[in-house]
């Protein structure tokens, strides 16, 4: 397994961006698929983003041509670029790694980190 921190969360205004970065440590990153969820109060857990190990990449309807998901394994690294930011958009955000096909013992989340979009 890794383990994972995310950082970049913030308060922004409506129309503006944030950039949140997730760093692994831990053996073999490069061969996890990494995702990016989030939880706004009151909702369920949801997929916002995910990467494979190959740089193939989906998003969910509503962050689609606003989100853009990137990794570089050279840093260990996993970034959500989010533009044009609505306040439904508010929610905490997870970083989350895992193995296509080989089960959930090599799911890891990180801690979260908070993304708020004022009107």
């Amino acid at each position: 397994q890794v383990q994972l921190v995310e950082s970049g969360g913030g308060l922004v205004q409506s129309g503006g961006s944030l950039r949140l970065s997730c760093s692994a440590s831990g053996s073999f990153f490069s061969r996890y698929a990494m995702a990016w969820y989030r939880q706004a109060p009151g909702k369920e857990r949801e997929l916002v983003a995910a990467i494979t190990s190959g740089g193939s990449t989906n998003y969910a309807d509503s962050v689609k041509g606003r989100y853009t998901i990137s990794r570089d394994n050279a840093k260990n690294s996993v970034y959500l670029q989010m533009n044009s930011l609505k306040p439904e958009d508010t929610a905490v955000y997870y970083c989350k790694a895992y193995r296509p096909g080989l089960g959930v013992r090599y799911d890891s989340w990180g801690q979260g980190t908070q993304v708020t979009v004022s009107s």
